[in-house]
């Protein structure tokens, strides 16, 4: 637990760092080496996928398509058409060379790791390129790390009924209950912080929304990528962080939470200026 503790704090500074201190770009190569670890860790490290080419391919694709969010998804559009494409055309090139051992499903993993998941955590560099970006990003931060931190102490001195006993056994339903209360009050308080430091213009009741439809998807996150550990048969995605495992056991929620966001910021924006 020390460790853990420690290894967290210490990875929470270096990261705020980088995400806060350092222009946009510095956002994107942090996204864009998390995407080539991630698919390290769900092709080679879960055994689902041991294909030297296709391990290429998909980091490169991985690394282009965080490179897309920075330059603009809607604004370089045909970029986006022609990796999607020739990663397409790559794949299937080796199903055909490879038809006999290679399974289509396979494939469909790889497209996962290289083109779904980065665009995912691509949202990240999406939210932290506008003009008030460090806002934004810290929201979609915000929402992906304190619902599983009020849950894990809730559930530790509260818990007691099992939320899915069998993907994650840990978790209670008074821990989930706790974590999106801890979630709307933090919501809320920073929401007061944009408006009374920043002289941001806030709604507070989009506020809550965020934060029960964040909490949801740190919670979506979190399961998802514990099934594919139960299913692949394995502890952790890697042992990049001490007492977290790899890249995607430590940002499996925020997978889900940063598109989230980047949804509701297009929708309902909470704060703007």
């Amino acid at each position: 637990m020390k460790t853990r503790i420690i290894v967290g704090v210490v990875g929470l500074i270096l990261l705020l760092a980088v995400v806060l201190a350092l222009p946009s770009v510095g956002t994107a190569i942090l996204v864009a080496a998390m995407s080539v670890l991630a698919v390290y860790e769900l092709l080679i490290g879960t055994g689902l996928l041991k294909h030297v080419r296709i391990f290429a391919y998909t980091s490169l694709m991985a690394v282009l398509v965080v490179i897309w969010s920075w330059l603009g998804i809607q604004t370089h559009y045909a970029f986006g058409m022609v990796i999607t494409v020739l990663y397409l055309a790559a794949l299937f090139t080796e199903l055909l060379l490879a038809h006999a051992e290679l399974r289509f499903s396979k494939l469909c993993i790889a497209i996962f790791a290289g083109a779904v998941l980065p665009f995912l955590l691509g949202a990240l560099v999406r939210l932290r390129v506008p003009v008030h970006g460090r806002v934004y990003i810290m929201t979609a931060f915000l929402l992906a790390m304190v619902p599983d931190t009020g849950a894990y102490f809730v559930g530790t001195f509260l818990g007691k009924r099992k939320l899915c006993p069998v993907i994650s056994p840990h978790k209670t339903v008074e821990g989930a209950i706790g974590g999106l209360a801890v979630t709307i009050l933090a919501m809320l308080l920073y929401t007061l912080l944009l408006h009374v430091v920043l002289h941001f213009r806030v709604n507070y009741l989009y506020a809550i929304v965020y934060a029960i439809l964040g909490t949801g998807a740190s919670m979506l996150g979190d399961l998802t990528f514990s099934v594919i550990k139960r299913q692949t048969k394995i502890k952790d995605f890697g042992t990049l962080l001490p007492g977290h495992g790899g890249i995607l056991d430590r940002f499996d929620s925020t997978s889900m939470v940063a598109p989230v966001v980047e949804t509701l910021l297009l929708l309902i924006p909470f704060a703007v200026k």
